[in-house]
Order: structure tokens, then sequence, then C-alpha cells
């Protein structure tokens, strides 16, 4: 289920600056921004940039940026579930992953991040899909945010609640490793019902755990 990237765009105002929120973009048009240099929480600025370029250009890959003039401040990915993981394991051509949502510290704080999501979910191809994102503590930007795990893994969730996503019981063991984990879900208006069961089939493997 491979579908025709539809262009958006918007414009949001945040303390005196119009910002842009658009996409999803191709490889092309990212290589032609600049990346902010506080976009560090997955790895440095240009090879980040790299990344984000080739999963552009995926068939199911969609990235969609926030940015200032010529400088991408901000980013989502959707693209499907990583081959090791237990959710590439039904094989579902209706389930991506929200992989990485990053947003520049001085962009922080005036709902730039939950104005992306909301932004990326008015895309209606989203509503032939289940997207899941898999928050892991070791991927927050704790030291930068000067939260502490609890209070950070809260700002990930009102986050994610403003695109739709909720939290969702699984039984896999990198998510339960640690409490402060989790996985959370959208499921499209479109999605099957038998896409749904398959789905409930892949976040709980361990069926003699009650």
């Amino acid at each position: 289920m491979i579908h025709k990237k539809t262009y958006y765009s918007m414009e949001l105002e945040v303390r005196g600056k119009v910002l842009i929120i658009e996409g999803p973009l191709t490889g092309e048009q990212l290589t032609s921004l600049d990346f902010h240099e506080g976009l560090v929480a997955f790895r440095p600025p240009a090879e980040q940039k790299k990344a984000l370029v080739g999963i552009a250009d995926l068939p199911e890959g969609r990235i969609n940026v926030v940015r200032d003039g010529n400088t991408v401040v901000g980013y989502v990915t959707f693209l499907y579930p990583d081959p090791m993981e237990r959710w590439s394991e039904g094989k579902m051509e209706d389930l991506i992953e929200l992989g990485g949502v990053e947003i520049a510290k001085e962009y922080r704080g005036a709902q730039v991040g939950k104005t992306l999501l909301r932004f990326s979910m008015k895309d209606d191809a989203m509503e032939d899909y289940i997207i899941i994102t898999t928050e892991y503590y070791w991927h927050w930007d704790l030291k930068g945010s000067g939260l502490d795990v609890w209070a950070y893994r809260k700002v990930m969730e009102k986050m994610m609640n403003a695109g739709g996503l909720e939290w969702y019981a699984t039984d896999d063991p990198e998510i339960c490793s640690h409490p402060a984990n989790c996985l959370m879900v959208r499921i499209g208006k479109r999605v099957k019902p038998d896409s749904i069961e398959k789905f409930d089939l892949l976040r709980f493997q361990n069926r003699f755990m009650y």
C-alpha cells in the first residue's frame, strides 16, 4: 500500500518568526535545505540530513519538516518498521512507524512539535495506516531539556496525543525493559479489522503470560 505523496504546507508564527511546516518532501528538496545545528538527538546534523534524504526517497517514506527560512529546525519521519524489530514480522503494508520527531531546542516550548504532528495527520493517506511509535527513554534529550525521565515521558506522550497516537500495551522485550518506554499507536479510519487483529498478534507474542 504505497500512496501518492501529496505535498501540504502551512505557516506557524513562533515568537515573532513565521515558520513553514511542509511535506512530505523529496530527497532532492531536503538536500537543498540547511539543518539546524541543534538537531543532534539521533546523530550529528549533517549525518541526520543524509539519513532523512534516504528515507524521503523510500516508496513509503514521508518526511515533514519545520523550517525557518532555508533551515530545517524540526522534522518527523514515517517509514516501514526496522526489519530487525517485531513490528516488521507481520509484513503489513498498512503498518508504518513514526520513526523520529525532533525540534531544535530554541524552537521548543511553543507547541511546534504538536503542530507538526497534527499537520502530518491531516494527510488523508494516514487514514489507511496503523501508525506506531516506539518511545525509548535512551533516545530522549534528557540533558538538553533539563527534564527527568518521567517529565520527558509526559511531554512526549502529550505531543504524540496531539497527532492522535495513544498508549497501547505490548509485551515487546525492549519496550518492557524500562517502565518509561512505551508503544503509542494511531489506527486510521480505513484500516481493516483483519489488519488490527494482525497488529494485536504482533503486540502480544508471549501468549503464556496472563
